[in-house]
């Protein structure tokens, strides 16, 4: 099987991203809702640079925490070679003294270690965490662009107006409307899922899912209007 079937494809996305914009534009002109699907073609090209970026290896942050912990090694050897206890120490309570501070400093070098080995994937961890924080907002907007399009003012004797002034629609611009906002929702699932294709962390991809479920949920929910449309009233 090849490949190109196991992973996303950022290019289709971006692609699928400006088609569903100039879909649109075209059917919508003007709109709020086409203005919201450019921003995400916007995140969509930033979330694949960072994509990218989050697959390379930081070198210079690398070698930076090899050269300090190389250093901080070298320290603590040179002061176990060189450290003599003094004449007349002795005692159970002097060796165990001695045995706690030892500790405590292999406790503290230990951390410092940590902190330089998982200085990398902190610094990535928190970009990617910024970039899905965006998404996320993106994804309540289009919630709210579709929140007043309600299929039962099409029932009403005079339609009724958006709250803030919106064309009135007929049923087939609403049905399509509410159909655009789900595959908007779609896509942003899709974009934040690259930020974990080739990043293997734990916290992104819980970030990740979350986003992943919040959407499915708003989408059901545009859905349920969906299947109002064309409905006869009770």
């Amino acid at each position: 099987m090849p490949t190109r079937y196991r992973q996303l494809d950022d290019a289709s996305i971006l692609a699928t991203l400006d088609r569903l914009q100039q879909r649109i534009a075209h059917r919508f002109p003007g709109s709020g809702l086409s203005q919201v699907a450019a921003e995400l073609g916007t995140l969509g090209r930033e979330s694949q640079s960072l994509a990218a970026w989050l697959r390379r290896p930081l070198w210079t942050v690398r070698l930076l925490g090899l050269l300090i912990i190389a250093l901080m090694v070298t320290v603590v050897v040179l002061i176990a070679v060189k450290v003599r206890l003094p004449a007349g120490v002795g005692g159970m309570a002097d060796f165990l003294q001695a045995t706690e501070a030892a500790i405590n400093e292999l406790i503290f070098i230990g951390a410092a270690i940590w902190f330089f080995v998982t200085l990398e994937e902190r610094i990535k961890r928190r970009r990617a965490l910024n970039s899905l924080h965006r998404l996320r907002s993106v994804a309540h907007i289009v919630d709210m662009h579709q929140l007043t399009k309600d299929p039962d003012s099409l029932r009403l004797p005079v339609p009724e107006h958006g709250a803030a002034g919106d064309r009135v629609m007929s049923e087939a611009e609403l049905g399509r409307y509410l159909d655009y906002c789900s595959e908007l929702l779609s896509l942003t699932a899709k974009v934040a899922a690259l930020h974990v294709q080739q990043f293997n962390d734990a916290v992104v991809l819980g970030a990740v899912d979350e986003i992943e479920t919040l959407t499915s949920s708003l989408s059901s929910k545009i859905w349920q209007k969906i299947t109002l449309l064309g409905k006869p009233t009770a």
